[in-house]
C-alpha cells in the first residue's frame, strides 16, 4: 500500500495513469488490495477496474457506492462506459441500473446506442466522441474549434480530421499534418478540390464484422478508423488501442481453446466453473483414448508375442502427435491472422504434408537403427521406421486438413482441432505399427 501512496503523492492529477495504479494493486495480497482501494482517486475508479483482470472487478464495485462509480464512469469515453456497465450487469444487475441512472442523459444515450450492436460488430467497439468538421468550414475555424475542444478535454488522441457534408455523411479524412498545410482562409472543400481521391477515407460499416476491421488496421497501419452507417453518416471511430486489446483477447482465447479450457471460466474465481469447463474436454479426450486402446486390443496376440512392441509403441504415437500439433498450430494461427484464403488450402496442405514426410524419413531412419540395435532385430527396425513415416505423413495431412475443414464448416478451428488430431495420430500410429508388426514379424 505504501507504494501506491508514494505513487499518488509524487504525481499530479494529470500525470496519474490508471494502468500504473492497476499494476501496483496486482502486486498486493487480498487484504491489502481491499484496504488500498480507498486511496484510488475517485475519477479513476472505473478505468482502474477495466485495467485489472476480471477477478478484481467484484471487490472494486463492492467498495464504492453507485454514486461514486457513476461519477467515475462519467469520466470514461463511451466505449469504455459501455464495457463497464455491461461487466457490472453480469456481476450485479441492480447496481448496474443504479449506476446507469446516475449518469447524465447524453452518456445514457451513448451507452444504449452501443449496446444495440452485436459483440462481433464494429459498432460495438467504437466511441462516439469524435471531432468532425463540415466541408464548408474554413480551416481557420476548424483549427480554432479543435484547439478549444482539446483544451476542455472533450476529445483526446486526435490525429485525423473527419470531414462531413451538411447531412453528416463522411466525405473526407485529413491528417492534421496535412491540415496545417492548407490555406487557412479557404474552406476545407476548396483546399481539397482536385485532390478528392487523395483524401478519401478508409471506413468501417457499423455492422461490419470486427475481424474485418482488425484486418484494415493491419493492412493500412491505421491509428483510428471512422465508423459509418449504411447511408455513410459518421457515427464514431475505432482507435488502435481498442484493436490492440481485441487482438490480445483473441490470441488468449485461441491459446485457451487449443488447450481445451475456457477463457472466462479461468478468469473467474469459481473453481467449480473452471473444473466443469476443463472436465468437458477431458471427458472427450477419455473417449478418444478408449478408441485408441480398442485399436491396440485388436493386436493383443501380436503384443504378447513381441514384448518389444509395447516398449516402442508410445514413440510412434508421440512423434505423430507432436508433428501433427506443429502443423495444426501453424495453420490455426495463419487462419486467425487471415493469411490463408480459399485458394491457399491445397498449397497449405501440400506444404505441411511434405514437411511431415521429410521429418518422417529422417526420424524413421534414426528410430529404425535404434530399435535394431536395442533389440537385435533388424526387421523390428524396419517395422517402426515404416510406421513412423506413415504416422507423420498422416499427422501433417490432418494437422492442416482438420482446421481448414472446420473453418469451412463455420466451427472455430482452435476449439475442436486438437481432440480430432490426437485421435487420428493415436489410431493411425498404433494401427500402422502393430499392423505392420503382425504382417512382417509373425
Amino acid at each position: 500500500m505504501q507504494r501506491l501512496k508514494a505513487y499518488l503523492e509524487e504525481k499530479t492529477v494529470e500525470e496519474i495513469h490508471p494502468s500504473e495504479i492497476a499494476n501496483i494493486l496486482k502486486d498486493m495480497d487480498d487484504k491489502t488490495f481491499r484496504d488500498a482501494l480507498c486511496h484510488i482517486p475517485k475519477e479513476h475508479i472505473a478505468e482502474v477496474a477495466l485495467e485489472l483482470p476480471d477477478r478484481y472487478f467484484d471487490d472494486i464495485v463492492e467498495s464504492f457506492s453507485s454514486e461514486e462509480l457513476a461519477e467515475s464512469v462519467a469520466e470514461l469515453e463511451s466505449d469504455d462506459q459501455t464495457d463497464f456497465i455491461q461487466e457490472l450487469e453480469e456481476l450485479d444487475e441492480d447496481k448496474a441500473k443504479e449506476v446507469f441512472e446516475e449518469l447524465d442523459d447524453e452518456d445514457k444515450e451513448d451507452i444504449l446506442k452501443l449496446k444495440r450492436y452485436e459483440e462481433d460488430e464494429a459498432g460495438a467497439y467504437m466511441q462516439v466522441e469524435v471531432y468532425s468538421a463540415r466541408v464548408d468550414q474554413t480551416v481557420n475555424d476548424v483549427i480554432r474549434t479543435l484547439a478549444q475542444k482539446r483544451k476542455e478535454g472533450e476529445i483526446e488522441h486526435v490525429s485525423y480530421l473527419y470531414v462531413t457534408d451538411k447531412a453528416g455523411r463522411l466525405r473526407y479524412g485529413v491528417g492534421l499534418d496535412s491540415l496545417i498545410l492548407f490555406d487557412f482562409d479557404k474552406t476545407i472543400e476548396e483546399n481539397i478540390a482536385g485532390h478528392e481521391e487523395e483524401y478519401k477515407p478508409i471506413v468501417a460499416l457499423d455492422t461490419e464484422p470486427i475481424d474485418e476491421v482488425v484486418k484494415k488496421f493491419k493492412e493500412y497501419d491505421l491509428s483510428s478508423l471512422p465508423v459509418v452507417d449504411s447511408e455513410g453518416r459518421l457515427l464514431g471511430r475505432i482507435t488502435s488501442d481498442d484493436i490492440y486489446d481485441l487482438i490480445t483477447d483473441q490470441a488468449t482465447d485461441q491459446i485457451y481453446s487449443m488447450a481445451g479450457v475456457d477463457d472466462e471460466a479461468e478468469e473467474d474465481d469459481d473453481l467449480f466453473r473452471a473444473l466443469k469447463s476443463r472436465a468437458v474436454w477431458l471427458g472427450i479426450n477419455l473417449v478418444t483414448a478408449i478408441a485408441a486402446s480398442l485399436v491396440i486390443g485388436l493386436f493383443e496376440g501380436t503384443l504378447q508375442s513381441y514384448v518389444a512392441l509395447a516398449v516402442l509403441m508410445p514413440i510412434v504415437a508421440s512423434m505423430g502427435g507432436n508433428a501433427g500439433t506443429q502443423s495444426l498450430t501453424v495453420v490455426v494461427r495463419q487462419l486467425a491472422l487471415g493469411e490463408i484464403n480459399k485458394n491457399d488450402a491445397l498449397r497449405t496442405i501440400k506444404k505441411e504434408v511434405l514437411l511431415s514426410l521429410g521429418n518422417g524419413l529422417i526420424f524413421a531412419v534414426a528410430i529404425g537403427i535404434v530399435a535394431w540395435l536395442w533389440f537385435s532385430q533388424p526387421m523390428l527396425g524396419v517395422v517402426i521406421a515404416l510406421a513412423m513415416i506413415i504416422n507423420l505423413l498422416f499427422a501433417g495431412l490432418f494437422g492442416a486438413l482438420i482446421p481448414l475443414a472446420l473453418k469451412k464448416l463455420g466451427v472455430d478451428p482452435a476449439i475442436a482441432s486438437t481432440v480430432i488430431l490426437t485421435t487420428v495420430t493415436d489410431i493411425v500410429g498404433f494401427f500402422s505399427f502393430l499392423g505392420l508388426a503382425s504382417w512382417i514379424l509373425l
